[in-house]
Formats: structure tokens, C-alpha cells, sequence
């Protein structure tokens, strides 16, 4: 209980302290975007009020804080002029709130899931960018362009990059030493961990020290003095009761007007996509990684924007810039967003005229500091590796939102990004596989999740492209949705133009109300004519394709339903496998095979018995399989234990307490180099593993012989070249088959190398 109340005080401070820090840095953004949109600077004021403590109470959001966008300076602007009033404009706002508050109710939030990642980092590393670029006029004393304007061309007649090519005209000695001073506290501020220890906020401190600066160069003369434009300019009421004379009231006799209704709708769609990006945004880079709610954050928006339009202010949305202040003065809960709120409606309405004495250049480097961690070298290279289709829609949106607006900017970003998916689409929207089954090759036609009317073009073509005597399977089984008119483009290709062309089409998976039912005309297990017309060499080949396949993930799709019932009269398997009873050797599966492909025997060590040759001489005599394959492995525990017990006073029974291991043993120790045993016990864990590995390869040897030697059935097919028998060892690292007899005769050669550590 103690730890948690020392948790929740501590969570407490955070957030006061993160409040603080907001409070600060929002109050000049407040005023400059109201500037920079043509409307009362109260208004700016009234929106972090709302934002702040409104908002901030009905979000589900953590780290957001709302307040006045750069992102709607421009369309703020645009719709105060367009109707004439503020006051009619304010009621523009009210219809934008109401239409929000139905988007949260309908939980339209959901879109934004759809929002790529690549547009968000863009978003992210373009506010940074602006902040960097933005803040250097403010932060060296040249502030005609309101802070918080985030456009590339200006109120000013400049842009972004003009100003600053111009600030040797303009720079104000005064606020430039205090700005390039809060710069070098707040650097040393992040790396000292006495000072961060100490709980105090940096931008507290620097903004104090601007204070007492700004009042000292006062006192130095013109030269030094900061002038009241490069200071927080807060209006100042008559008294108290006169803050309330500054609230205005929308028209209300506008509301026959469309121009209004339309006015509302362009700010709930801007606010709304605004607020859910920057929301996205915001998750990315709280350190606790935690997901706000999309839809219950439009609802807050919504009813924060209503009565922000019933007071006189402009509208607010989710604000990445406060945002990212707030995480970075460590800001844990929502608690600093309302804290933040509260702060600036007591200073505004109580003591106003003191805020004033702040200069803007202190706040500007609070946030050059903030923008230089949202946007990093690291973070373009993670994005470049990440390849084109993530790196171009990222640098687009970043350029778009530096070079117009953040509105516009998203715009750009989410069409480019829409377009790479499209693009992407239309270029890939199946994928090709040829698939060697026993029955020969089949190309295999896999559909996306989604196959639109946009990859009709491509898959047309594709068909149309088919050689005659080609197998295709178009294959549906992860498919959730195909277009009505390329369901009719598959069917038709189905029934009437792959018959006529001499085309066979197998399709599965496909959904009832496609009416096209699954249907395999391919054969993908083995059947009695495939098995009479393979040959040893063939069969041997078709094992190591299927290993390759195992090895590579690439496994042949198969219908084990379909092979159950086809094999359930009767079996034609092409090969017989004797491996050891070890779990890591399932000779269907690292083999790549199906149900009735082969038969399987396995003994522990692979050896060799009269019941193991009863069951060899059926499988090729009686059955007709062509190929023998024998297969030892790495790491075997029957090997292993006849290596320990070659060098051993104990009885295998004393030893593993196995009473019929005995004849396996002894069977397996055949292969042993005497001289092995003496010098076993010497020998290093690595030097043990590799006389291991060479038993096993000369115990799967040995079986082969004894199957020749012992075997007159087998013997003969191998002499008539209708069987072949080879050794093998199955890697249990890796996975991969090496053969020990490539040309598939029963004579063996020397293996291949590196099947030990």
C-alpha cells in the first residue's frame, strides 16, 4: 500500500510539473495561431481552456493534450471570410462540434487503424522539422510571424525557409541572447542526471531566467531592450468580471444559412482527421505505449468544439506539438492536460499582465528542443530500411507538411501511401507458384485476402498468358472477398476458354456463394501408373526437390482429405524409408511428401533385423516402390549410446535399464573403429560428437550392405535396376538430407562433409 501511495505521489508531481511546462509553451501557441486565423486573440485563449480542461476530462487519452491546430489556421481563416463574421463562424463551430459528437457516438474512430505507419512517422518528423525551422527566427528575436503558425508561406509574406535566410535583418540582441542562453540550460539540462534529479522542469528554469533577463536588458538601454512584440501578449482585462466581456456568442440567425452547414462539415472532417492522426501519433511516442481510444477522443473533441462555439473560440483538436512537450517534461496521465488548462485560465483571468513579461524567445527553445526529438537521423534510417513502399510515403508526407500545410501535408501523405498500396496491388495482387507434384508440374495461382475489380486487368492476363497444356490451381483458401467480376472472369476461363485452349483448372477454397465447389484434376499423391513410370533416379530426385522445399518453407499445398479417400482401396508408394525412431525424423514431413507417397520403417539406429528386411522385400517386390533410402541422423541417441558402452564394463540392461536394447546395440557397434574406443574417453565434447557423427554415417553404410548381403529379393531388383537402395543423414540442426549414394546404385561413396559443429 506504501509503494503504491509513493507510486501515485510521484505519478502526481509528474503531472503537475509536465502541466507546468505545458501551460507554458501553449499559452504564446494559443495566441499566435488565433492571430494567424484572422480571429480575436481571446479566442485562442477560450481554445486551451476548453482543450485543456474540458477535453482533457472527457478524453481517453493519457499524454494527449488539445488546443488550437496549426493544421486549421488555414481553414479557420478561409471560413471567417467566407461567412462574413466571426459570429457566424462560431456557429459553424457549434455544427462542427455536434457532427463529431454523432462521429464518436457512431464510433467512427475506427479509421484509424487504416492510418499507415508511414504517414505517422512522417507526421512526427515533419513537426519536428517545423519546430527546428519555426523556432530559430523566434528563438533569436525575429517574430513578425506568429508563433505556432505552422504554414509554409506565411502571414508575414515570407516562408519557412525565406525567414530564415533574412534573420541577420531582424535579430534582436536581447531575446537571441536569451534564446541562444535557454538553448545550452535546456541541452545540459536533458544530459546532467544531479540536475533532472533535483524534479525541476528545465523549461521551468529558462523561462524564470528569461524573466529576469529580459527585465535586466531593460534596464541597459534601447539597444538590449526586448520589445513588447517579442513578448507573450495576453489581453488584459479591465478586472476580473471584464475577462468575461471578452466570451462572444455565435449567430444564431445564421442558421438557414448552407454556407454555415457546409463550414461545419469542413472543420469536422479537418478537426476529425487531424485530432485522429495526431492521436496515433501521440501513442508512438509515449513511453508506456499505451492505445487512447480513438472513437471516445472524437466524442471529447465534439463536445469540446460545441462549446467552444457557444463562448467565442476557435476549434481545438488532439495537438501533436503540446503533446509531445508534455510526454517529454514527463507527463504520466491526463492530469497535466487539465492541470495545463487550469493554469492558463487562472493566470489569464487573475494576473495576465505578468504572463507578459515572458519572452517568446525562452519558449521558442522549449520548443526547438521538443522538435529535435521528434525528428533524428536514426529515425530515417529505420524507415530506409524498411524499404520504398514505407520510406516514400514517409519523406513525401514529411516534405508535404514542411512545403504547405499539416492539413494539406496528411492529404498528400495518405494519397501517395493509398497509391503505393494500389500500386502494389495492382502489381501483385496473386502470387505464382510452381509446384512439382508427382503427376507433374501445376502452377498455382494464390489469391489475395481482397481481390478488388482493380485486379481484374492482372489476372486476366495471367490466364490469358497460359500455354496450352499448362495445369493451373487458382487457389482461394485465404480469400475473404473477390468481386463479383472476377468470380465471372474464373468461372468463364473455368468452363469455356481453358477447355477450348487445352488448359486444365483445378480451384479450392473458394466460398459457396462463388459457385465454384473445389476441384482437383492434378494428381498429388502417388498413383499406380506414376509409380511404374518413375525410375530409381527419378524417385530419388523427386526426395531431394522435397527436401529443398522442406528446408526452404516452400511446401507443396496438398488436399490430405482428398489423398485419405483416393489412397483408402489401395497404395502405390514410390519410395521406402528406414530411419531411426527419433521425433526429428518424420520422413513425410522433411521430405515434403503425402498420404501414400511412401512407406515408412523405423527402428531405434536404423538397423537391420529379418522382421525390418520382410518389410523391405514387400515394399519393393510386392508393391512395386523403386527406391530404398536408409537414414541415419545427427545427434542419434541409439548411436550415442553404443559409442558410451564400447568403452564400458556395463551391460546395456545395467546402463539404460533396457532389457532388449542389447541386439540394437550390438548392431550399431559393428561400425565402430576399435581404435576409436580407447581414445573416446580422452577425447573433447567436440572431438566426441565427430566420432559420433562417423558411426552414424558408417552404420547407415553398413545397413545398406547388409540389406545386399542379406536381402537375394532386393539384391536381385537392384541388379535388374528396378530398385535402388542409398544411404542418407538427416541434419537434426538444419534440416537438410545429405545423400551418401547420389547416383542411387548400392554402391556407396564417401559422404558429404560438415555434418558436425
Amino acid at each position: 500500500m506504501e509503494l503504491a501511495n509513493r507510486a501515485h505521489t510521484s505519478s502526481v508531481r509528474a503531472d503537475l510539473t509536465a502541466g507546468l511546462v505545458v501551460f507554458i509553451v501553449a499559452l504564446p501557441l494559443c495566441l499566435g495561431l488565433a492571430m494567424a486565423s484572422n480571429a480575436p486573440l481571446i479566442a485562442g485563449i477560450l481554445a486551451g481552456i476548453v482543450g485543456g480542461i474540458l477535453v482533457g476530462l472527457l478524453s481517453g487519452s493519457q499524454t494527449s493534450v488539445s488546443g488550437p491546430d496549426a493544421g486549421l489556421t488555414v481553414i479557420v481563416a478561409a471560413q471567417i471570410a467566407a461567412l462574413g463574421s466571426f459570429e457566424a463562424f462560431l456557429l459553424a463551430v457549434v455544427v462542427a462540434g455536434a457532427i463529431q459528437i454523432v462521429l464518436g457516438i457512431l464510433r467512427a474512430g475506427f479509421i484509424a487503424a487504416f492510418f499507415p505507419s508511414s504517414v505517422v512517422q512522417g507526421l512526427l518528423a515533419a513537426i519536428g522539422a517545423l519546430l527546428i525551422l519555426k523556432q530559430i527566427p523566434h528563438v533569436l528575436g525575429r517574430d513578425t510571424d506568429p508563433e505556432g503558425e505552422m504554414s509554409f508561406f506565411q502571414p508575414d509574406h515570407q516562408n519557412t525557409f525565406s525567414e530564415i535566410l533574412e534573420l541577420l535583418g531582424g535579430i534582436q540582441p536581447g531575446a537571441a541572447v536569451i534564446g541562444l542562453c535557454s538553448l545550452a540550460i535546456l541541452k545540459y539540462w536533458d544530459q546532467s542526471k544531479p540536475l533532472r534529479r533535483t524534479g525541476i522542469p528545465g523549461p521551468l528554469v529558462v523561462v524564470i531566467l528569461g524573466i529576469l533577463m529580459g527585465q535586466v536588458f531593460g534596464q541597459l538601454g534601447d539597444f538590449w531592450a526586448i520589445a513588447d512584440s517579442h513578448m507573450v501578449q495576453v489581453p488584459v482585462a479591465a478586472s476580473y468580471a471584464g475577462f468575461f466581456q471578452f466570451l462572444r456568442s455565435p449567430d444564431f440567425t445564421q442558421w438557414t444559412n448552407p454556407a454555415v452547414y457546409q463550414a461545419g462539415l469542413t472543420i469536422a472532417i479537418a478537426a476529425s482527421l487531424g485530432t485522429l492522426l495526431n492521436l496515433e501519433a501521440v501513442d508512438r511516442v509515449d513511453p508506456l505505449h499505451r492505445n487512447s481510444p480513438p472513437s471516445r477522443e472524437l466524442l471529447a473533441q465534439g463536445v469540446g468544439n460545441l462549446t467552444l462555439g457557444l463562448i467565442g473560440g476557435i476549434p481545438v483538436t488532439s495537438v501533436i506539438v503540446r503533446s509531445s512537450v508534455n510526454i517529454n517534461a514527463g507527463g504520466k496521465t491526463k492530469l497535466s492536460a487539465i492541470f495545463h488548462g487550469i493554469l492558463m485560465l487562472v493566470c489569464v483571468v487573475v494576473f495576465p499582465r505578468y504572463l507578459n513579461f515572458i519572452p517568446l524567445s525562452c519558449l521558442a527553445a522549449i520548443l526547438l528542443i521538443t522538435g529535435s526529438k521528434l525528428v533524428s537521423p536514426q529515425i530515417i534510417k529505420q524507415m530506409w530500411k524498411q524499404g520504398r513502399y514505407q520510406f516514400v510515403p514517409f519523406v513525401v508526407t514529411m516534405l508535404a507538411i514542411i512545403l504547405t500545410n499539416l492539413v494539406t501535408g496528411i492529404l498528400i501523405g495518405l494519397a501517395v501511401s493509398v497509391a503505393f498500396i494500389l500500386n502494389s496491388n495492382l502489381r501483385r495482387p496473386i502470387r505464382r507458384i510452381v509446384e512439382k507434384h508427382l503427376g507433374g508440374e501445376v502452377l498455382r495461382i494464390v489469391l489475395g485476402n481482397q481481390v478488388s475489380f482493380l485486379n481484374r486487368a492482372a489476372l486476366e492476363k495471367i490466364l490469358n498468358d497460359l500455354p496450352a497444356g499448362t495445369h493451373v490451381l487458382l487457389d482461394a483458401e485465404t480469400t475473404d472477398y473477390i468481386d463479383p467480376d472476377v468470380s465471372a472472369l474464373i468461372r468463364e476461363f473455368k468452363d469455356h476458354a481453358a477447355p477450348i485452349r487445352g488448359i486444365q483448372v483445378s480451384v479450392r477454397g473458394f466460398q459457396e456463394k462463388y459457385h465454384l465447389q473445389d476441384e482437383i484434376q492434378f494428381v498429388d499423391y502417388s498413383t499406380r501408373q506414376l509409380q511404374e513410370q518413375l525410375t530409381s533416379t527419378q524417385v530419388l530426385q523427386i526426395l531431394k526437390e522435397g527436401n529443398l522445399r522442406f528446408l526452404t518453407g516452400q511446401r507443396l499445398t496438398r488436399d490430405y482429405g482428398r489423398q485419405l479417400h483416393a489412397t483408402s482401396q489401395a497404395q502405390n508408394p514410390i519410395a521406402i524409408v528406414l530411419s531411426c525412431i527419433d521425433s526429428r525424423t518424420p520422413a513425410e514431413i522433411v521430405f515434403d511428401l503425402g498420404i501414400g507417397d511412401i512407406f515408412s520403417v523405423r527402428v531405434a539406429g536404423n538397423v537391420i533385423s529379418p522382421k525390418v528386411l520382410g518389410s523391405l522385400e514387400y515394399a519393393s517386390r510386392v508393391v512395386g516402390s523403386k527406391l530404398i533410402v536408409v537414414m541415419g541422423h545427427t545427434r542419434c541417441g541409439a548411436v550415442t549410446a553404443a559409442v558410451n558402452l564400447s568403452s564400458s564394463t556395463e551391460t546395456v540392461e545395467q546402463a539404460t535399464g533396457c532389457q532388449h536394447l542389447q541386439p540394437i546395440i550390438q548392431d550399431i557397434q559393428q561400425s565402430i573403429d576399435p581404435t576409436m574406443s580407447i581414445h573416446y574417453e580422452q577425447a573433447t565434447p567436440d572431438e566426441k560428437t565427430t566420432m559420433v557423427e562417423t558411426v552414424a554415417i558408417r552404420n547407415v553404410e553398413r545397413s545398406v550392405e547388409k540389406i545386399l548381403q542379406e536381402s537375394q529379393t532386393i539384391s536381385k531388383l537392384v541388379d535388374e535396376g528396378r530398385v535402388a537402395v542409398v544411404g542418407a543423414i538427416f541434419d537434426v540442426r538444419t534440416g537438410k538430407i545429405h545423400f551418401l549414394n547420389s547416383a542411387a546404385t548400392s554402391q556407396h561413396t564417401t559422404p558429404e562433409p560438415a555434418l558436425t559443429e
